[in-house]
């Protein structure tokens, strides 16, 4: 089979980022330019038509991936909402691609474009079943089932940081209360000590008693979230992305110790808990994938 080559852009509140890529994985050119500000979903178009003019130069791209900040329809055609972005309501970016660039075109929510990315060529590359969260600004999540990404009958399965953590806790924008995000998210981070991820991090590494106590119970409210998800997915592994992974040393065990004294063993043999691979190309290489699927070479 030809190699045959797509492009996969991360769409996001600051940059949008793409690249070529061969159906191979290989990454044959990629760039990043600055998102415009207000990123209105004109303004956006126009910039992402020009970026991929310049990826795609010698137009040897046969399908388009994108994925956006925020719910698209099951179909992969319209972007319902994009977190951050101005004026974005069930904006049909896919069919305002086709007709800018000529390529069949197809949307993904980003945060399950990751996961797809960190299953084709990141950390779950040897697995069938798979969660990836993300632990940033939000907390996202995205659900790889026998080497598929699992969407949902409307397309919006896999949003895990909504989860209920603690029916009782903070109010969350999703109208829910106590979410798995309002407890790992870095604002939930700040909110808690008023510091960085980062800083806890470095506070971390030197010994510090009090970030590494908070670390500890960091890791107890992801185990005790992960539970839930294990129950229901039984996933041979679970990779954590996102800035905050950065300081998985210090919560990860006290993560594991919660999976193992919840679980029963029967729904965690042989479970691995993993950083993700692919940093914030995984966006854009989950992208690239869906497009080569869409296309079903």
């Amino acid at each position: 089979m030809d190699n045959l080559e797509v492009i996969g852009i991360d769409l996001g509140g600051t940059a949008i980022k793409l690249g070529r890529f061969g159906s191979d994985g290989k990454c044959l050119q990629s760039l990043s330019v600055a998102t415009p500000q207000p990123a209105t979903p004109t303004a956006v178009l126009d910039a992402m038509a020009l970026a991929i003019a310049r990826v795609d130069n010698e137009h040897k791209a046969i399908a388009i991936g994108v994925g956006t900040p925020g719910p698209v329809d099951a179909s992969g055609r319209i972007a319902k909402v994009a977190i951050n972005l101005a004026g974005w309501r069930d904006v049909p970016l896919a069919d305002w691609l086709e007709q800018k660039t000529g390529l069949p075109t197809i949307l993904g929510n980003d945060a399950n474009c990751a996961g797809l990315g960190e299953s084709w060529l990141g950390a779950g590359r040897e697995f069938r079943n798979m969660i990836l969260l993300t632990l940033g600004t939000g907390v996202g999540g995205a659900i790889i089932l026998d080497g598929n990404l699992f969407v949902g009958h409307r397309g919006a399965a896999g949003e895990l940081g909504l989860i209920t953590l603690n029916a009782d806790g903070p109010e969350c924008n999703s109208g829910n209360q106590g979410s798995l995000e309002q407890y790992l998210s870095i604002g939930a981070i700040r909110r808690r000590t008023g510091l960085e991820p980062e800083e806890l991090g470095n506070l971390a590494k030197a010994g510090d008693p009090q970030a590494l106590e908070f670390w500890q119970s960091y890791g107890r409210n992801l185990g005790i979230g992960l539970t839930s998800l294990i129950y229901v997915l039984t996933p041979e592994a679970i990779a954590i992305g996102g800035g905050v992974s950065a300081s998985a040393e210090f919560f990860f065990p006290a993560a594991i110790a919660e999976i193992e004294r919840r679980v029963l063993p029967s729904s965690r043999t042989g479970l691995q808990l993993l950083t993700a691979k692919l940093g914030n190309q995984a966006g854009m290489v989950g992208a690239a994938k869906l497009a080569l699927q869409m296309k079903q070479f």
